[in-house]
């Protein structure tokens, strides 16, 4: 009993241990917050056009006067009466252009809709497409 009491002591121990040094927590998602109705009543504003893979939290937010709702591939959110919010949650697996839309008969064709990279990595990431003149960068160094 007392082998099975230590063994029971030690499972604990390294569970409280892994915690600590960040072995068991979740991934970090990535938070797009999404504005219904405005600027207009059928656009949609997207904090983030541009997301890493993984999971990214949509946060829905209907600030126009009528419903709404947001489509993202083949999920969707609830319909959002004004000023009501929905999370969706999404998880992408490979990097594309993903379209999304409002559902609603004709916001789409009124210009609720639009498309996004997800899943790539940022644009601050890439390469400058064009070098630098090189005087550009002499005018930094004597700067």
């Amino acid at each position: 009993m007392v082998v099975k009491g230590s063994v029971v002591a030690l499972v604990a121990s390294l569970l409280v241990t892994a915690s600590a040094l960040g072995g068991t927590h979740a991934t970090s998602a990535t938070t797009v917050q999404v504005s219904a109705g405005k600027p207009t009543e059928f656009k949609f504003t997207v904090s983030k056009k541009r997301v890493p893979k993984g999971v990214v939290v949509f946060r829905v937010t209907n600030r126009g006067s009528i419903t709404h709702d947001f489509k993202l591939g083949k999920k969707r959110t609830k319909l959002l009466a004004p000023g009501k919010s929905a999370v969706l949650r999404v998880t992408f697996t490979k990097a594309g252009k993903y379209r999304f839309s409002c559902t609603l008969p004709g916001h789409a064709a009124a210009g609720m809709k639009g498309v996004s990279r997800y899943g790539q990595p940022s644009a601050v990431l890439r390469k400058p497409r064009r070098p630098f003149p090189p005087d550009s960068a002499a005018a930094i160094r004597s700067a």
